[in-house]
């Protein structure tokens, strides 16, 4: 289900659809992968547990300038997902931010986060030699 998830985001980012409809249907896996896991007593079901290794991994951004202007920044995971929601949040409130991220989709992050997407997650080469690169590891 991760490559069907990854696949969601990646036209997400390549614009052939929007972040609602990329939302719509990272929900849509994740029901049917629900669905394909539920025994059909459910009297002694327990959801599995999920290991802690996701959240002990970092996001990683990477940024290479022509000019030499590089940044390396490395977030844990754990607190991307405390950032994310906090910081989304309060831009959205301040009128001069607030035009940056009303088209941001918080939900389609969070769901790239649950669904422990890693690895290679943007890379981007400009023509005068920029590059960016985010990773998760």
């Amino acid at each position: 289900m991760k490559s069907e998830i990854e696949k969601v985001l990646t036209m997400v980012q390549e614009g052939k659809i929007d972040a609602e409809k990329g939302s719509e249907l990272i929900q849509v896996l994740k029901e049917k992968e629900l669905v394909a896991v539920t025994p059909s007593r459910t009297v002694d079901y327990a959801p599995p547990v999920r290991p802690s290794s996701y959240l002990d991994k970092t996001l990683k951004i990477r940024v290479v300038s022509a000019q030499s202007d590089n940044v390396n920044v490395n977030l844990p995971i754990k607190l991307v997902k405390v950032v994310l929601a906090a910081g989304h949040s309060i831009a959205s409130k301040i009128p001069q931010s607030e035009q940056y991220v009303k088209d941001i989709n918080i939900d389609l992050i969070f769901d790239a986060i649950e669904n422990e997407l890693d690895g290679q997650i943007v890379d981007v080469k400009s023509a005068n030699g920029d590059t960016v690169s985010v990773v998760i590891e």
